[in-house]
């Protein structure tokens, strides 16, 4: 079925609270200050999909007694992403993430303040951890001078702390606000769905046009990002294939048809191809974290939610 429609397939059996969402994501990033109410509204209209808020909901419904606090945690989690998105776009100075337009905004202090206010540690703890390992990852990316030396094993680290953290700290958190002694199986559930999902965001980049993705197909090249497809392929290339991968990479404004030749290299060099059986793997591992979750609708969102990750078009 179309992508889209899985999804809301996936989100069925959380329906009813993931629609409450929004209106407490609002409510907490509110504020008296004229710019911040301005910024509020921007973040308002780059409301995606709410992939970490239905994890989270679902994570919560294992056995059949969510927490009413799982909403205001997976409104949490949703403002915590926006700001990390936020975050990049302002320093990657990409014009449109998803279509919107970018702000240098963020309102991670809200979230927080939310934490503060459910007057439990546990979420507070969770999400700092996370907080920090995606802080961690944005200096380590940020102090990378030589973009073509990034190796796998740093690959792996920046998409663990930028991606899988938050998304890990995402299923924790549901399961701790509903079901807490599946509080580790969730906790690998999210790390492991999270890696996939940026292994086959990464993959979209090379094979996906504007119209599906809602932003620039090459758009990682452009910005001289280096991603797992192109670490692999730089290990197999010819030395004048390297050559015109060098090209693009000394070129601040590189053209569609130097990305263009640059996509073909990697796709003849195996790093597409390389990258789905890393993003399957990962899918794995998190398919085995839910072995031992009781059977029922929400169980098979959750595995459903795996053949998202990997196929999405819409």
């Amino acid at each position: 079925m179309p992508v889209a429609e899985a999804l809301r397939e996936i989100q069925a059996p959380i329906r009813d609270r993931l629609e409450r969402v929004p209106d407490e994501m609002w409510r907490i990033i509110q504020a008296d200050v004229a710019i911040i109410e301005a910024a509020n509204a921007h973040l308002k209209g780059m409301r995606g999909k709410l992939f970490r808020p239905t994890l989270l909901l679902l994570a919560s419904s294992i056995e059949g007694q969510p927490e009413e606090r799982a909403v205001p945690l997976a409104a949490v989690a949703e403002l915590v992403h926006l700001t990390s998105v936020v975050h990049d776009d302002s320093v990657d100075h990409s014009v449109l993430r998803r279509g919107q337009p970018t702000i240098n905004a963020v309102f991670s202090h809200q979230a927080v303040g939310e934490l503060v206010r459910l007057g439990d540690m546990e979420p507070l703890r969770v999400f700092t951890q996370a907080s920090s390992e995606m802080t961690v990852g944005e200096l380590r990316q940020l102090a990378s001078f030589d973009a073509l030396a990034f190796s796998e094993d740093d690959y792996h680290k920046l998409i663990r702390a930028k991606t899988a953290s938050l998304v890990g700290a995402a299923c924790e958190m549901g399961a701790l606000a509903g079901a807490p002694r599946f509080r580790t199986p969730m906790r690998t559930f999210g790390e492991s769905i999270g890696m996939a999902f940026q292994v086959a965001d990464d993959l979209l980049d090379y094979t996906e046009q504007e119209s599906v993705t809602g932003k620039p197909s090459g758009n990682d090249l452009k910005e001289h990002k280096v991603t797992l497809p192109l670490i692999h392929a730089l290990g197999k290339m010819s030395k004048s294939q390297r050559q015109v991968v060098d090209r693009l990479f000394a070129d601040a404004t590189p053209g569609d048809a130097a990305i263009a030749e640059v996509v073909g290299i990697v796709t003849e060099c195996g790093g597409l191809e390389y990258a789905r059986v890393e993003g399957e793997r990962f899918a794995a591992a998190a398919e085995g974290a839910l072995k031992d979750l009781p059977e029922s609708e929400v169980k098979q969102s959750l595995a459903d939610a795996l053949a998202y990750v990997m196929d999405r078009r819409a």
